[in-house]
């Protein structure tokens, strides 16, 4: 029975180195995740400013595009209205031609009927 308590001593001692290698290696887990942990936390207390500021530039952007939207939208709108004033001038421009266009051409024709006129009664009258 010695050799048996022998193996059995031994056995217990290799137990033992097991169960202290096992509390040295869990301590050392242990202290790994803590540190994953810290960083993790460093990390979201990082992005946290990250995410806020990427939503305050997001509606900045926003607003800024609505206000850019609005203003072209200002810039059509007076584009169209000097358009709509631009042929409005022309059209008056166009009826204001052929207003006196007529009776001008009419003037015009009796003028140099008159001028036809004259210029044979003074040739008749030379004669």
């Amino acid at each position: 029975m010695e050799i048996v308590n022998v193996f059995y001593i031994i056995l217990l001692a290799c137990a033992s180195v097991l169960c202290l290698a096992l509390i040295f290696y869990l301590n050392k887990i242990t202290n790994s995740i803590r540190d994953i942990e810290s960083e993790i936390k460093e990390l979201s207390d990082q992005i946290k400013p990250l995410i806020s500021s990427s939503l305050e530039l997001s509606e900045k952007i926003n607003y800024l595009t609505g206000e850019a939207k609005n203003q072209v939208n200002i810039i059509k709108e007076t584009i169209r209205k000097v358009k709509d004033r631009v042929d409005m001038i022309l059209s008056l421009e166009e009826r204001v031609r052929e207003g006196l266009e007529r009776p001008l051409t009419g003037l015009l024709k009796n003028l140099s009927a008159l001028s036809n006129g004259i210029n044979t009664f003074w040739k008749t009258f030379r004669q």
